[in-house]
C-alpha cells in the first residue's frame, strides 16, 4: 500500500538530495519542506537563531496537508526532528513513513561546508543535534546512515521497506 515518507534528520543530512532521488525512483511526487517555511522563518534562521516551536506549528501544518493530499504516494524532505513534529504530521496523515538520515556532527559538518549560501547556517547544527529526537520503536520507519552515496541510501531504503510491508 503506498503512502507518503517523510525523509527526516539534522540540517545537512541529505534530506532534499535523498528525498529527490526516491520520489524518482517511486515515480512519486516530491516537496522540499524548506519550501514551505514562512519568510520570518527563513530571516529568523538565516540570522542565526533557531526555530521554536511556535515557529514550527504552521509549517508543520501546511506540510501535514501536503502528505494529506499525497496520501497515496509522494516523498518530502522535512526535518521531523522531535517525536511532537512527527506526531503533528501523522495528525494530518496517519500512514506517514519516515526516512531518518543520521550521521555523525562530523560528517554533517563536512555536508553543510559544502552548500554555500544556504539559509540554514552551520552554526545551528550543535542545536539541530540537540533537538533530534530518533525515531522510537513504534514509529513507522527506518534510520539510515548518510555516510555513503544517495544510490545506496535509496537501496537501502527499498530494501528495508519492502520486507517490513510482506
Amino acid at each position: 500500500m503506498a503512502a507518503p515518507i517523510v525523509v527526516m534528520g539534522v540540517s545537512g543530512s541529505g534530506k532534499s538530495t535523498v528525498g529527490a532521488a526516491l520520489a524518482q525512483r517511486l515515480r512519486v511526487p516530491f516537496a522540499d519542506a524548506d519550501d514551505f517555511h514562512p519568510e520570518a522563518n527563513i530571516a529568523k534562521m538565516t540570522a542565526g537563531h533557531a526555530l521554536d516551536d511556535d515557529d514550527r506549528r504552521p509549517w508543520l501544518d501546511s506540510i501535514g496537508e501536503w502528505l494529506t493530499a499525497h496520501a497515496e504516494g509522494g516523498v518530502m524532505s522535512c526535518s521531523a526532528l522531535k517525536a511532537a513534529y512527527r506526531d503533528q504530521l501523522r495528525s494530518h496523515c496517519a500512514g506517514v513513513r519516515f526516512l531518518h538520515l543520521f550521521g555523525t556532527p562530523e560528517v554533517i559538518g563536512r555536508r553543510q561546508a559544502s552548500r554555500p549560501g544556504h539559509f540554514m547556517p552551520a552554526s545551528l547544527m550543535a542545536s539541530q543535534f540537540a533537538t533530534l529526537e530518533p525515531l522510537a520503536a513504534g514509529e513507522n520507519g527506518v534510520d539510515i546512515d548518510v555516510d555513503q552515496n544517495i544510490d545506496s541510501i535509496v537501496d537501502e531504503y527499498v530494501t528495508l521497506t519492502e520486507r517490513k510491508i510482506r
